[in-house]
């Protein structure tokens, strides 16, 4: 606290403000600071957000034991030195479990963590392989290719909800035991890097469904299978998705360090990898209100997808739709409404049919935005045709909208749109119960 400069009340109202993030309703003043400070120790779900606040005024990581708390959180902290084998398994045997999933989901997301570099990642894999059983091959990667492109599919149309868990049982049921299989080196490199690009999947679900901590832990652990495979794509797009975590959250900072971060560890990507990465710099560079930085990424995004082929990576591919998505981010965050819904109005004209969740998403902020801008009649017809696709979507990310979209047109119920959609609204919460 005297690092940070804090007195009782600053680190109080902090743990408030950021314990709404994992879902904590905390009213903590001097007083309560002033128990820690003399011995009494926050309850067992509140010390890792008080961690996280002074992580986050420091800048640097603060350990529950620099805390005074002890050895542990009694949250879900993989060891950061396990190999990355042992440490995915941890993981998903975690998010396997329903008694423990509550307790992941409310984990802290970390503003101080730092992605670790590729180089400080290669080598550490040779531990994981002791007591091999079995022996696989290329058929063995495809099964999980495969299965990670169905999950994506599923995912897209169903919702994270439904997708997440069939993916951490997969991983742990089927991918744990080959990656301690015998194999040969390619084989080998070929698994970890399929499991690195199923575990950046599950950290993107996880994230989705706004369970912001376990999904930080999914992608540092992708990084790290990145890294023993030699994939510097999965490398890269995990960094992307780190950076996308970052802007949903507000850290303008960090999502452009992130996506800088991504941008340079990729010097030989493809023109679709690249447009994914510049876009992500884009989004990064208005949040921080850099104006020249932001379009002048938005013109190296749009000609780099112009040189990519039509195939598009079912897990974390790049297209036009996402290219307008991330103009839209880029306008809005730099003052303009009007050119933000045109661009997501764009975005949704050429989004693939069976992305559903993608276009609930969509759909939830273009209609803020228009109603933002003033028109009520358009934005209820886009929560009208929200409410088309979120009746099918189980996803924590189309509830925050459902409820806003209900919050919002209420002082507009005056109109008659605004009451056919209150109308709608109230049938389709009666179904989701």
């Amino acid at each position: 606290m005297t690092e940070a400069r804090w007195g009782n009340g600053q680190l109080a109202r902090a743990v408030n403000r950021a314990g709404s993030e994992s879902g904590l309703e905390l009213n903590y003043d001097e007083s309560a600071v002033s128990h820690w400070l003399g011995g009494t120790v926050p309850r067992l779900r509140v010390r890792p957000v008080v961690l996280e606040v002074l992580s986050r005024r420091l800048g640097r990581p603060v350990t529950s034991q620099e805390a005074g708390f002890g050895r542990s959180t009694g949250a879900a902290e993989p060891d950061p030195d396990a190999d990355p084998v042992s440490g995915t398994m941890d993981l998903g045997r975690a998010d396997m479990d329903p008694s423990r999933r509550s307790v992941l989901a409310a984990g802290m997301y970390s503003a101080a963590l730092m992605a670790p570099e590729y180089g400080e990642l290669h080598g550490r894999l040779e531990a994981s392989h002791a007591g091999r059983t079995t022996h696989i091959g290329a058929p063995e990667v495809a099964t999980v290719r495969t299965m990670t492109e169905r999950i994506a599919a599923i995912l897209d149309e169903l919702g994270g909800a439904h997708a997440r868990p069939m993916a951490a049982a997969f991983l742990v049921n089927t991918v744990g035991p080959y990656l301690k299989a015998s194999a040969s080196g390619p084989v080998k490199a070929d698994m970890l890097a399929a499991a690195s690009d199923l575990v950046y999947l599950t950290g993107w679900m996880a994230m989705y469904e706004k369970a912001h901590g376990l999904g930080q832990q999914y992608y540092v652990q992708a990084l790290k299978l990145a890294a023993a495979a030699q994939d510097y794509v999965t490398y890269c797009r995990t960094l992307r998705g780190m950076a996308l975590q970052a802007a949903n959250l507000g850290y303008g900072s960090k999502a452009l360090q992130l996506a800088d971060s991504a941008a340079e560890a990729a010097p030989a990507a493809g023109p679709r990898l690249q447009a994914f990465l510049a876009g992500q710099q884009a989004h990064g560079a208005a949040m921080v209100k850099d104006r020249g930085q932001a379009f002048s990424r938005l013109r190296e995004t749009e000609a780099a997808l112009s040189r990519a082929d039509s195939r598009r990576d079912a897990v974390g591919g790049y297209d036009e739709s996402a290219y307008q998505f991330h103009t839209a981010h880029v306008l809005y965050e730099l003052g303009d409404l009007p050119g933000s819904i045109k661009a997501l109005r764009q975005s949704n004209r050429v989004r693939p049919d069976q992305e559903r969740q993608g276009r609930v998403h969509a759909n939830g902020l273009l209609a803020q935005r228009q109603l933002e801008l003033g028109h009520v009649e358009a934005a209820c017809a886009t929560w009208h045709v929200f409410l088309d696709d979120y009746a099918y979507v189980s996803s924590a990310r189309g509830d925050d909208h459902f409820q806003t979209m209900r919050i919002r047109i209420r002082p507009h119920r005056q109109t008659r749109a605004a009451r056919e959609l209150d109308e709608r609204a109230r049938t389709v919460a009666g179904l989701k119960t």
